[in-house]
């Protein structure tokens, strides 16, 4: 008599026999070095490597590490500060400083800082709308557009700003401070204070809102 409690075999698409839990269960996944590994490591190594292949939403750069000390009950406490941009190569930036007991852990610190005040700015092109000059406590930095083909005409911690936006083109100068978390946020300030053209106070678009305005003005009297 033939014996019927057996499962029927399962054929893949590709025409192999499929594995059976109970064969999944009893077999051993080896790494590279021939060394047996468990479920819970062979799904973390998956997730590793997933997280690796996934394309990053925004690019970070590490402008400045420093090693900073505070004076303390029994001596000084050194510690490490750091000043990290990101940006999406388009029109979202942001700038973080953080401190943390090692290198790593202020950097990652600044780069969460950084994602928590990202700001969102206006382009016009390749190029920034206008000219726009920002003072944040000592840092006084001017910035211009530029034509296509200019390049960004920057210092260091300005060039590693611009270089994470949209911005090809740019002429800048920074006139005052040195202290770079002072020009980081001063670039930041003056791409949040870029205004498209369209939206622009021109002379013609003043007189015509006096004109209007004049206009109100009389017939609110002829009505009284």
């Amino acid at each position: 008599m033939p014996d019927n409690t057996k499962q029927p075999k399962v054929i893949n698409k590709a025409g192999t026999l499929k594995m059976t839990d109970e064969t999944a269960q009893t077999r051993t996944s080896r790494d590279m070095a021939g060394r047996p590994m468990d479920r819970s490591r062979r799904r973390r190594d998956g997730n590793r490597a997933k997280a690796e292949l996934a394309p990053k939403e925004f690019e970070e750069v590490t402008i400045a590490i420093d090693r900073v000390s505070r004076t303390v009950a029994g001596g000084r406490r050194m510690r490490f500060k750091a000043l990290v941009a990101i940006g999406n190569k388009k029109n979202k930036v942001g700038v973080g400083v953080a401190k943390g007991n090692d290198v790593t852990t202020a950097v990652q610190k600044a780069t969460t800082k950084a994602k928590k005040n990202m700001i969102e700015f206006h382009l016009d092109g390749e190029t920034i709308c206008h000219e726009v000059e920002t003072k944040v406590t000592g840092a006084d930095v001017l910035m211009k557009p530029a034509a296509p083909g200019t390049g960004i005409i920057a210092g260091g911690v300005v060039r590693s700003i611009i270089g994470l936006t949209g911005v090809k083109n740019l002429i800048s100068k920074s006139l005052g401070s040195t202290n770079k978390v002072n020009i980081a946020y001063a670039v930041v300030e003056g791409l949040r204070a870029q205004t498209p053209r369209k939206e622009w106070e021109t002379t013609k678009a003043k007189s015509a809102s006096k004109k209007a305005d004049s206009k109100k003005a009389s017939a609110k009297k002829e009505a009284k």
